[in-house]
């Protein structure tokens, strides 16, 4: 097999095919549904259900302590009937919060912890087949605990669990952490935020 590249990826070439007509079928509090009608090459008709983030990046914060432990939340997820551990995470309040401020935000509330400095280290697309929805990765130094906030109905008892990097990473290679974004965040960790010092 050829390692020769032939032609360099670009990822903003034409689309092959056609958007013919989009309808709003569902607005909720993160985001809204369209259906789409599209004209594929041959003018072959087909329809899809294409979910759009409101407000913004979904902002996730990966936080390192003075002992290098991570926070890591654990969640009840209703869609998959389970319980997750996660990096704290959320959306923006509104159009105008940035993301910095609803990662400082999120800290606070979901882990109980202010920090002294945000980067931001990363943004990935979470499912193109069916959603714009991406989400910017955040990390944190300097922390300082601090009260957290009553998150919601779904988790009434929430914990912070404190790891060291070593500890997340093991646990997503055993698969025992398998949220994206906590998945994401902990490998890109792994590999080393020298350059962000």
């Amino acid at each position: 097999m050829s390692s020769q590249i032939y032609r360099q990826f670009d990822p903003w070439r034409p689309s092959p095919v056609q958007e013919v007509s989009r309808q709003q079928v569902l607005k909720s509090h993160y985001f809204s549904v369209d259906q789409v009608n599209y004209l594929a090459v041959g003018d072959e008709p087909f329809e899809r259900s294409i979910l759009n983030e409101e407000r913004g990046d979904t902002i996730a914060i990966l936080a390192l302590d003075a002992q290098g432990r991570i926070p890591l939340v654990e969640q009840y997820r209703l869609p998959t009937h389970r319980w997750t551990l996660e990096v704290p995470a959320g959306h923006p309040k509104n159009e105008q919060e940035r993301p910095v401020d609803v990662a400082a935000r999120k800290l606070q509330e979901e882990a109980g912890f202010r920090a002294e400095h945000f980067t931001q280290f990363a943004r990935f697309i979470n499912t193109p087949s069916f959603s714009n929805q991406h989400t910017s990765l955040f990390y944190a130094q300097g922390l300082t605990p601090t009260d957290r906030a009553h998150l919601g109905p779904e988790t009434p008892r929430q914990e912070v669990r404190m790891y060291t990097l070593a500890e997340a990473y093991r646990m997503v290679i055993a698969g025992t952490i398998l949220d994206a974004k906590s998945v994401i965040a902990i490998l890109r960790a792994k590999n080393g935020f020298a350059e962000l010092n």
